[in-house]
């Protein structure tokens, strides 16, 4: 997961457009029409966005459309027709599209965990299955679930999603457009987000987010590293090098914390005692933060929000975008490091049941 407000996301609800007055019955019958409202939002924001958005040649070809957007875009063609040639992702619809939504995220998720834990509340969706996550294209309507949430007990999070995925379902309609709200991102983001989003159209488990988010990583990263060796400028290289060096360090402070609170979650003592460490281990965390900005990022400020705002539910979620992700890369080196025979044995594994899953996996990456 990207953090600073750079999070990639399925959005489990607007992948039942063509299925919404199914998906609506069957709410009525089995959790009552007062859900109907969350599928209502998530089908009309996407559908919002489908409306707003018009075919990449047409903007570029506008003469109202400004410079710096043109380039954006034919570069963004570009890196869409180095996906398919060189990545073997899917050939369709999606990202031959822009929108502006005139607004900073496409959709806002709520994530929640328990006080003394660091496992995700889970929603569950017709089609896509269960998630760790619910996305709202209001703020107001994920910020109202997360006071629910929080008058429960729960360590909550919401945060601004740039960008999500319909699974390819939805490219009856036009697919996954290009937004504002990413297309001005550094050479090398931009890349790994049209890779990780198209990643999800090439294999899903609908029961199983860690292993969805850390195949669609491993992509991005692997995409994205040809991408830049292959066309990236001096400037754009040495500008990644910088992001992922950060990304790593960022990568490296949260998985020592996150050990350290499930470590303390599992142990007997008192709940009390399980409050009072948990908040050092926070504090020292954001300590560590301050002096790893100031020593190794020049002062880069990127990641205030998240470290101001971090707790269990956002530690819990970054956890999914990264876990898997060094099996996916050594199984991509077992299959040669052919993107074909990659995605055949990861689609092979998603069909397999979550545990089986999970062990055959580790055993062949």
């Amino acid at each position: 997961m990207h953090p600073s407000g750079k999070q990639i996301a399925l959005m489990a609800a607007a992948s039942v457009v063509a299925l919404v007055a199914l998906a609506a019955a069957t709410v009525c019958l089995t959790s009552g029409c007062s859900t109907i409202g969350y599928y209502a939002q998530a089908v009309g924001g996407h559908l919002e966005l489908v409306t707003k958005s018009r075919s990449v040649p047409s903007w570029i070809g506008a003469e109202s459309t400004e410079p710096r957007l043109r380039e954006r875009l034919a570069l963004a063609q570009r890196m869409r027709d180095f996906a398919v040639e060189e990545l073997k992702l899917p050939d369709n619809a999606s990202y031959r599209r822009y929108a502006d939504l005139g607004r900073g995220a496409a959709v806002w998720n709520v994530v929640a965990t328990p006080e003394l834990s660091l496992t995700l509340k889970t929603w569950c969706f017709p089609v896509v299955g269960c998630v760790g996550y619910r996305g709202y294209f209001d703020r107001a309507g994920a910020d109202k679930l997360a006071a629910e949430l929080k008058a429960q007990g729960l360590d909550v999070n919401v945060y601004g999603v740039p960008a999500y995925s319909t699974l390819g379902r939805t490219n009856w309609m036009g697919g996954d457009p290009l937004l504002n709200t990413f297309i001005f991102w550094g050479e090398g983001e931009l890349a790994r987000l049209v890779f990780h989003e198209l990643a999800h159209q090439v294999a899903y488990a609908d029961d199983d987010t860690t292993f969805n988010e850390s195949f669609a990583v491993a992509v991005e990263r692997l995409g994205g590293q040809r991408w830049l060796d292959k066309y990236g400028t001096p400037e754009a290289r040495q500008a990644d090098v910088e992001a992922m060096q950060r990304r790593a360090d960022f990568r490296a402070l949260t998985q020592r914390t996150r050990a350290s609170l499930a470590t303390l979650y599992a142990s007997a003592i008192t709940e009390a005692e399980k409050r009072e460490r948990k908040a050092g281990l926070l504090t020292a965390m954001r300590a560590e933060y301050e002096q790893m900005k100031a020593a190794r990022w020049g002062g880069f400020a990127g990641y205030d929000g998240w470290f101001a705002r971090a707790n269990n539910a956002s530690l819990g979620v970054q956890a999914a975008y990264n876990e898997l992700v060094p099996q996916f890369e050594r199984l991509f080196d077992k299959q040669g490091r052919d993107f074909t025979r990659f995605y055949a044995e990861v689609k092979r594994l998603a069909a397999l049941p979550k545990a089986e899953r999970r062990a055959a996996l580790a055993a062949a990456g």
